[in-house]
């Protein structure tokens, strides 16, 4: 557990000193959520959150902060192998597992953290959290994605070397998981050939989750949300744990 800890607050660290980082995680979906938000609620009309988008763009957003956040904490591990810092690592005498995990750890909290800091001005914007409860399960379902999608991003960092071209492949990965996610529009008003790929999202799931949270209102039960959003966060620890014991 010390070894876990240790790298876990190396990264929040590495983190709470970088301003700029946070900045530029926060400021995109916030955007979005303001531009999208106000700009369309007048619009589009969701039916069961009193038929504001605005409301219902909301678990989106946090879940969009979350995920990028959490996937590109694999550029971490290509910062520690090109300059060195892995290869001191691996060659201690620790366990590999234990060293993924303070990774994912640490890369889950810094996902969470900024999370959080789209979750906060939400509240302050037009969110009414219907129970201190369905708060606390939007928390929960946070920290699943938060864990799943680092453990995903250091997994496919494992495999790599270059970092502009994990930064491309990320991109190619997440922006389609991100789309076919629910988090802009209901995916019950998708095609039919569209709705299949989005129920093998993981994404979903975890936007569908926090979304029952925070309004209450969800297209998929509640239960397969949980149950799905923790399967994934389970395959993915187990097989970036395995990727990672690969790295030479």
């Amino acid at each position: 557990m010390e070894i876990i800890y240790a790298i876990w607050l190396r990264n929040m660290l590495r983190f709470v000193r970088s301003r700029s980082r946070i900045i530029g995680s926060v400021m995109m979906p916030l955007f979005l959520l303001l531009f999208l938000g106000f700009g369309l609620n007048n619009v589009v009309q969701m039916p069961g959150i009193a038929g504001s988008y605005l409301v219902f763009l909301i678990p989106g957003m946090v879940a969009m902060s979350v995920m990028f956040t959490a996937v590109g904490s694999g550029v971490q591990i290509l910062w520690d192998k090109q300059f060195g810092f892995l290869k001191e690592t691996l060659v201690a005498p620790v366990s590999r597992l234990e060293i993924m995990l303070g990774q994912t750890s640490g890369g889950a909290t810094t996902a969470f953290l900024q999370g959080i800091c789209i979750l906060v001005p939400a509240l302050l914007i037009g969110l009414n959290v219907p129970n201190l409860p369905g708060f606390f399960v939007a928390l929960v379902f946070m920290v699943l994605i938060g864990v799943g999608f680092t453990a995903f991003g250091i997994a496919l960092a494992s495999r790599m070397n270059d970092m502009t071209g994990f930064q491309l492949i990320m991109n190619f990965v997440i922006f389609p998981i991100f789309g076919l996610s629910g988090a802009l529009f209901p995916i019950s008003s998708l095609p039919a050939w569209i709705a299949p790929l989005t129920l093998i999202d993981p994404l979903t799931y975890g936007v569908e989750g926090m979304r029952y949270g925070l309004t209450g209102v969800s297209q998929i039960d509640p239960f397969i949300c949980i149950a799905v959003s923790g399967g994934f966060c389970i395959a993915t620890v187990v097989i970036g744990a395995y990727l990672f014991r690969k790295i030479q």
